[in-house]
């Protein structure tokens, strides 16, 4: 590890937020880049520029039903004296010999189909008869009683400019010129460019793979019934769709119980596939916080600076932490505290921007503002520790949802954000100003 290995860390010391969160980030580099086809790559950020190699749209086509004239031809033009065109034929999406357009003469042509030689705009099917002789034409209907490739003479009852309902070649953009730039994120409108100008692949930082592993032998699959004594693991749920939401691929893996060994071949089974490992549970002081037992002995027996190293965070909820790598290829694991609020919290401060830098995004952190507190009374926090507790945001005003305790997730689910009270304050009063991290 980084900064942790020489920071002084006594029994007694405590780690501030942002010092945990800057030895994470100090650790964690971008996974290397891959080539990808395209619909692998959603999500993930781009690493070289792209250019246009051909013009999208690469030729002059048409963004109508209609008919190819010369604007000579329909100069005039009215439903009193319409202009009388001979059709000499269909011109198809895809057409890749056009028939040629002369003088009084018109090209039935489809919307995305190339504009023929001669032709100079493209006058709608509603402008016109359809080639029935009964008026201006109703478009599909009009259409489909022609039959396909059919000659004869179409009436056309408005003038047309120049290159009217024309594509232009290039209009979109030009051969080239830069069509992403790297560190794009691709979403599908990136994706639809990337086809469009005829790339199969693209090269990326992949999606991180994250393991999310939960701990306590009190823990019992959702689904199945309870014991005395036992609760349903919710932990590795939340992480899980947690880290998808955050971009990662996400392995959950069930619950493991207090025992040391079993844990540690767990972990280790688990590395062939994970780029990040998280953990929950077993990493306060107690007699069975198996997830210390096992792995605070362990680093890379090749490499110095590894290892996994316990921690106290001047912070409610989640002041137990665990940091470090593990294995041959250092994989960072981050072993979060077991009760369910503190774990998401944790996650949200911590985990959540160690996969976005896996990723090689440049914005890590979920947003931030200020907001007025909306309460019936102060809220209070212990000095020294940075608080977060939950809360319902809207137009500027934040009011708190449940107590502090780490175990309500109740209201976790209620919540939209994290309300933060710095070290230095204990009290807020009603109408007061807090910082709130954005969860929506």
């Amino acid at each position: 590890m980084s900064s942790a290995a020489t920071r002084p860390a006594g029994p007694d010391d405590l780690w501030s937020v942002d010092e945990h969160l800057e030895d994470i980030l100090a650790t964690v580099r971008p996974l290397e880049p891959i080539e990808l086809q395209l619909l692998d790559a959603q999500g993930c950020v781009l690493v070289e520029n792209v250019t246009v190699p051909v013009s999208l749209p690469p030729f002059d086509n048409s963004s109508m039903d209609g008919y190819a004239v010369r604007v000579a031809d329909v100069a005039g033009a009215s439903e009193e004296f319409p202009a009388a065109l001979e059709v000499v034929g269909d011109v198809a999406a895809g057409a890749a010999d056009p028939v040629r357009v002369g003088p009084g003469q018109a090209a039935r042509i489809m919307t995305g189909a190339p504009l023929p030689p001669g032709a100079e705009a493209v006058v709608p099917v509603e402008w016109t008869d359809g080639g029935l002789g009964e008026g201006p034409a109703s478009g599909m209907r009009a259409r489909s009683l022609a039959p396909e490739g059919a000659e004869g003479q179409v009436h056309v009852y408005r003038p047309a400019e120049a290159r009217a309902h024309v594509r232009a070649e290039g209009s979109d953009v030009r051969a080239g010129e830069l069509a992403l730039e790297a560190g794009t994120v691709l979403g599908a409108p990136q994706i639809a460019l990337l086809a469009a100008i005829g790339r199969g692949t693209v090269r990326v930082h992949p999606r991180p793979r994250v393991v999310v592993l939960s701990t306590g032998s009190e823990l019992v699959q959702p689904g199945e019934e309870l014991a005395p004594g036992q609760i349903h693991d919710s932990n590795s749920f939340a992480l899980t769709a947690a880290a998808r939401d955050a971009g990662a691929i996400a392995y959950r893996v069930g619950a493991v119980a207090d025992d040391a060994e079993t844990l540690r071949t767990t972990i280790e089974d688990q590395l062939i596939r994970a780029d990040l490992l998280v953990t929950t549970g077993g990493v306060s002081v107690g007699a069975y916080d198996v997830v210390k037992e096992a792995l605070s002995s362990v680093g890379d027996e090749d490499e110095p600076g590894g290892g996994v190293e316990f921690r106290r965070l001047a912070m409610q909820p989640g002041k137990p932490q665990g940091f470090g790598t593990i294995g041959p290829d250092h994989t960072p694991l981050l072993a979060l505290p077991g009760n369910p609020v503190s774990s998401y919290v944790s996650f949200e401060l911590f985990v959540r921007p160690a996969i976005r830098a896996l990723m090689g995004l440049t914005e890590l952190h979920r947003p931030r503002a200020r907001a007025v507190l909306k309460a019936d009374a102060a809220l209070r926090s212990p000095r020294g520790r940075r608080q977060f507790l939950r809360g319902r945001y809207a137009d500027g005003e934040v009011t708190p949802v449940g107590g502090a305790g780490s175990h309500l997730i109740a209201a976790l689910a209620k919540a939209d954000a994290l309300i933060v009270v710095p070290e230095d304050t204990e009290s807020v009063e009603p109408g007061g100003e807090v910082e709130v991290v954005l969860l929506g």
